[in-house]
């Protein structure tokens, strides 16, 4: 027990010390989640922009509706122009009882929105001057769905990889490192055995993946971001012990091959970048192909990033952890296992 504290103790404070390894577990996911969320956070308030040419009841029902955001122009031609250009998506001309409406064919959703909008709007504006009680009502009300803020998704998401870099980077190129530097031979030789060493390694991890946790939370919920956790918040915390431990397995498959430093890197590059993109961390996978979404399930980030999800912003009980902690912990026993199997105590 002393010297799985003694080893624990010496492992923090090597962390500790390591600028580079700080910068890339902490600062360089960070930067991820400043970035976009500070690119989307407004994306899905903003109004479709078109131009207005005149007035009449017509311009100020559209105006009231807030349904579309009006640019006033006083030239139609100038306002065309814009139309034709690209700046715009149509304009609107009001002349007496007349209403109309020209647009930019390029983009057909954002037409038909405009078309449907203003259509509706010229309706109900006619039904209203010839004063005829309409013969169907329309009620319609708003409800919570399960869309998701650009925030409350990027941070599930952006944390899981934080904490695969971590797990993969960590072991991948301590082993490498201690295994050039004959730490490995001195410690096969030591009265300490390789499990006290490999458990005060994975205890290392597993507290910076909760450091991360911690600093990741704390940064999304302030106001500039906005993030709103649920009440099961905490349900996170095996998913991040559990997302350590099957990445550091990973990170072991790695160093069991590489000899150098700049090998084990590279190496982890191409198993987690690919895995990042491929697992719905910067975006959601409900519109990728099938076979794509095929593919992602069988990434171990895939699960941890829907659990982290499910857990942190979709208010989801235990019921959400089961499926992403049975395959963490079959990646774990899987990998590791294969990784003690090709392990090498010396080049």
């Amino acid at each position: 027990m002393t010297a799985f504290k003694s080893l624990s103790a010496a492992m923090v404070k090597g962390f500790l010390r390591d600028r580079l390894t700080l910068f890339f577990v902490f600062v360089f996911p960070l930067m991820f989640l400043v970035v976009f969320g500070l690119l989307f956070r407004d994306s899905g308030a903003e109004k479709t922009k078109v131009a207005v040419v005149g007035d009449g009841p017509v311009v100020s029902a559209l105006a009231e509706s807030g349904a579309l955001e009006l640019e006033k122009h006083d030239d139609f031609e100038a306002a065309r122009r814009k139309v034709d250009d690209g700046d715009l998506p149509a304009v609107i001309v009001a002349r007496g009882g007349a209403v109309e409406l020209t647009f930019a064919a390029g983009d057909q959703t954002q037409a038909q929105t405009v078309l449907g909008v203003v259509s509706g709007t010229v309706d109900k504006v006619n039904l209203a001057a010839t004063g005829v009680v309409p013969a169907f009502s329309f009620k319609a009300q708003p409800v919570e769905d399960a869309s998701l803020k650009p925030i409350q998704y990027l941070t599930p998401g952006i944390l899981s990889w934080a904490v695969s870099i971590s797990g993969v980077f960590g072991a991948a190129l301590t082993l490498v490192s201690w295994r050039k530097k004959q730490v490995l031979r001195r410690i096969r030789l030591a009265p300490v055995g390789p499990t006290v060493v490999l458990s005060s390694r994975i205890l290392v991890s597993i507290g910076t993946a909760v450091a991360q946790g911690v600093v990741f939370v704390a940064v999304a919920l302030t106001p500039l971001f906005g993030l709103e956790l649920t009440g099961s918040w905490w349900l996170a915390l095996p998913l991040l012990v559990l997302g350590t431990t099957a990445f550091f397995a990973i990170g072991m498959l790695v160093g069991a091959f590489c000899k150098t430093e700049e090998a084990a890197s590279g190496a982890a590059n191409i198993v987690i970048m690919p895995m990042a993109f491929l697992s719905g961390t910067f975006f959601p996978l409900e519109k990728a192909p099938g076979w794509l979404q095929a593919v992602s399930n069988a990434f171990p980030l895939r699960h941890m990033n829907d659990g982290m999800l499910d857990v942190l912003v979709r208010g989801k009980g235990v019921e959400a952890l089961l499926l992403p902690s049975a395959v963490l912990i079959a990646f774990t026993l899987v990998v590791g296992f294969i990784a003690a199997r090709v392990f090498r105590w010396e080049d």
